[in-house]
């Protein structure tokens, strides 16, 4: 099929996919640039660096496997999942320690646009290489755009969520929970790529790949109330030592922040931001220890202030 339908048959699926995702993040939505740049990892480092870690496998499994099917199996049903989630996830690792990914719901996001970068790339190479005529170019461009990227997504996202929940956890979460992410992204991969590499397993593997989608739904809804119980906790004690109205607290750690009336309408969007700003941070800073707590806590001192002024011009 020609270059420019694979393009748009990749990219605008994606793009739709990458949105949603950014926007599911209700209450602490990641900067759009930081966002960019985990996409734009896993749509071309990523697979960069995967292409290099599959070709070295490739070279020393040619050595010990003869039969061309049977290596080409190995090398989709182990190497991929193996090489692919490393190379999507070791820049998870590098962007932990920015002080907008501070949660589970940060992982998520995080990890899904590298999935989701990644996915993207691969089906429009797929799309080239294997669409000889419209029928089988239109079943891929099927097949993987709604299950193939997803699972990118959902395995790199499970990573980032493992990654986000132990940031501010003791020192034993942070040893033993990133190699459990990567290994539970592993095994999505490895479940999905054995799966359809059979005839006979191919359905298992969408039901399985279906449930895990839905998991990870359902995992990032618990991720985002998990949001709005920090906001609330934090904002309830703020308003109990008169920094913000106590009517302001139930509002701003639910949806109904986003509807007008309830405050000056010349503040409103920067007050959310302000005041989300400030129970993040009071959260980071009681979960820190040296120097990080004190930057957390002249943050929060900011942040107050900022809240009190806001108040302040509009009374």
């Amino acid at each position: 099929m020609p270059v420019f339908a694979s393009a748009l048959a990749a990219f605008i699926p994606i793009a739709f996919y990458l949105f949603f995702v950014w926007k599911f993040d209700r209450f602490d939505r990641e900067p759009v640039g930081l966002y960019l740049k985990h996409f734009l990892w896993g749509a071309v480092g990523a697979i960069i660096l995967a292409l290099v870690g599959s070709y070295l496998f490739s070279f020393f499994l040619s050595f010990s496997i003869a039969n061309p099917e049977l290596r080409h199996r190995t090398e989709t049903i182990f190497v991929a999942p193996f090489v692919e989630e490393i190379t999507k996830g070791v820049f998870l690792l590098f962007t932990i320690s920015n002080r907008k990914f501070d949660n589970i719901t940060d992982g998520i996001v995080y990890g899904g646009a590298i999935g989701l970068g990644f996915g993207m790339t691969e089906n429009f190479t797929y799309f080239l290489t294997y669409g000889k005529t419209f029928e089988n170019w239109l079943m891929l461009v099927l097949v993987r755009t709604s299950f193939t990227a997803v699972m990118h997504c959902v395995a790199t996202a499970s990573f980032g969520a493992l990654l986000g929940f132990a940031k501010f956890k003791p020192l034993i979460f942070k040893i033993i929970l990133p190699p459990v992410g990567l290994a539970l992204a592993m095994f999505i991969h490895f479940a999905w790529n054995f799966s359809v590499s059979f005839s006979q397993t191919s359905l298992l593997g969408f039901l399985f790949l279906s449930g895990s989608i839905i998991i990870f739904i359902v995992s990032f809804k618990l991720a985002v109330k998990s949001d709005a119980r920090i906001i609330f906790r934090e904002l309830y004690d703020e308003a109990e030592h008169e920094v913000l109205p106590i009517e302001h607290v139930t509002i701003l750690s639910s949806i109904q922040r986003e509807q007008k009336g309830w405050i000056d309408e010349r503040i409103r969007k920067t007050y959310i931001k302000v005041a989300t700003a400030l129970a993040f941070r009071k959260m980071q800073w009681r979960n820190s220890t040296g120097l990080n707590k004190t930057v957390y806590e002249n943050e929060v001192t900011f942040y107050r202030n900022e809240l009190m002024q806001l108040l302040n011009g509009v009374r």
